[in-house]
């Protein structure tokens, strides 16, 4: 078989090789990539013949089905050795026969008839063996269909490359657009703008500082501006009030957030808080946190000192026995494990609370993290319910935290009440009720004079801009991760 080998820097290059030898026609057996190139194997067209040419069993069953007259004088011979002497061959036909089993009374005639239907039925049975072994073979593509195969790859690529350029082209248009939106905006509405731009450098997501903004009058100061989004925050953020302390009303409470944001430690503060106010025989303590080293050691040593006894569960059976136990109790605090919002178990651990009973999740928050990561992590807690399965929200590191405007910004957008402000690591002083004029202060401060955060001309509505295609992206699942 007369194989020719081409080479070329691309596949166009080799293919166009094997037109020039070949022809179009030629037969490509292999197409693989090599050092440098590309390398065909190629067959010239005549090889075709040679390739579909039957074997000697496929001409036997084609002169059966074309009525070869040797294969008729064969069969003939074949089966007039088992007939009885006298007896014409020509008294049946080569078909197949529907007769009975012989038996010494039947004729000669009838067992030959049986004969040849056998013969003709082992003919019929490997004719679809020999189709199914020709169907079997692998197709060879022509070096049009080659052609056309890499064409086609080609073009997806070139679609692949055209969308993310006018993707890109999109996002500078809109930025631009942003751009003259924002300088059309600074003309007619400067208090706005302005107001808009100090929420940006705050911490404040895009979403709300639009909302924020879009209730300020065109003509307004920028004293007016900012007393109004004051008021409207104030409005928006909802802050348990000391008459609604959860220590009062008691209950069971699982305390529950990603891991180093302070959960045992907040436990302990409001065990010491429940102490004070309603005696150590009536606060119990639970800790599901039994992968840590050492994590259960610590609440320990607090209900030591606070004389409240701590017990260790394992799972959703020996959670619900526990509380089962402890039903008399005026409140049960249960310390949980940390864990990551990406973590898969966080549902599991929701389910095994769920499943305990009468178990209200408190959710804390790192007031140091960055917006979008306290969004994933109310996401996460909070399951479908987007915050309605959850008691609420404690503000945890707001001593460490530059600004509050990040961890408002997501208690207010999800609708999240605010029970608890921890500032810091003593036990129990270092738990404090929410005070809104606090809050709001420390989320609407202003940024130091050289702070590179700041935001000059039209740098927020850029950053608008970006945040705004970002969330395009994000619903269109089409965001790149670095």
């Amino acid at each position: 078989m007369n194989v020719k080998r081409f080479f070329g820097e691309t596949a166009r290059d080799a293919l166009r090789q094997v037109k020039e030898a070949l022809g179009a026609d030629a037969i490509v057996l292999s197409n693989r990539q090599v050092d440098g190139g590309v390398e065909i194997l190629a067959l010239p067209p005549e090889a075709a013949a040679a390739l579909a040419s039957p074997r000697p069993a496929e001409k036997q069953q084609a002169r059966a089905a074309s009525g070869d007259d040797d294969f008729k004088v064969s069969l003939s011979a074949s089966v007039d050795k088992r007939f009885k002497p006298g007896i014409e061959p020509q008294a049946w036909k080569p078909r197949r026969v529907d007769a009975p089993k012989a038996t010494p009374a039947q004729p000669a005639t009838a067992r030959g008839a049986s004969v040849a239907a056998r013969y003709l039925d082992d003919q019929s049975a490997a004719e679809p063996v020999a189709k199914t072994a020709a169907a079997s073979e692998p197709a060879v593509p022509s070096a049009q269909a080659q052609a056309a195969i890499d064409d086609a790859a080609e073009s997806a690529r070139m679609i692949k490359a055209l969308s993310a350029q006018v993707g890109e082209m999109r996002g500078l248009l809109e930025s631009q657009l942003a751009g003259f939106a924002w300088g059309e905006m600074s003309r007619n509405a400067p208090a706005r703008t302005q107001i808009m731009s100090e929420l940006l450098e705050a911490g404040f997501s895009a979403q709300l500082s639009r909302e924020l903004t879009g209730q300020i009058a065109p003509q307004a100061s920028q004293t007016e501006a900012r007393a109004n989004v004051r008021e409207a925050l104030s409005r928006g953020l909802s802050l348990i009030r000391s008459d609604a302390d959860i220590i009062d009303r008691g209950g069971v409470y699982a305390i529950v957030g990603p891991t180093g944001v302070g959960k045992t430690t907040t436990t302990a503060k409001l065990a010491a808080r429940c102490v004070v106010r309603h005696g150590a025989e009536n606060l119990a303590l639970i800790t599901t946190d039994s992968y840590r080293i050492g994590a259960h050691e610590q609440l320990r040593i607090y209900g030591r000192i606070l004389g409240v006894t701590v017990h260790v569960v394992r799972d959703a059976v020996d959670l619900r026995t526990t509380l089962r136990d402890l039903a008399g109790k005026h409140m049960v605090l249960i310390d949980t494990v940390g864990m990551s919002q990406r973590d898969q178990a966080v549902a599991e651990q929701a389910a095994m609370l769920n499943a305990a009973g009468e178990v209200r999740r408190l959710l804390l928050l790192n007031a140091i993290a960055r917006g979008d990561t306290l969004d994933d992590v109310v996401r996460a807690y909070a399951g479908k319910g987007n915050g309605a399965d959850l008691a609420g929200v404690v503000l945890t590191k707001v001593d460490e935290a530059a600004s509050l405007a990040p961890v408002l910004d997501v208690a207010i957008r999800h609708q999240l009440d605010v029970f608890y402000v921890a500032n810091g690591q003593r036990v129990p002083e270092d738990l404090h009720l929410p005070n809104r004029a606090y809050l709001l202060h420390r989320a609407l401060k202003d940024l130091p004079g050289d702070s590179p955060h700041q935001l000059f001309g039209d740098e927020a509505g850029l950053l608008l801009a970006a945040q705004r295609n970002s969330s395009a992206l994000r619903a269109r699942g089409e965001v790149r991760h670095g």
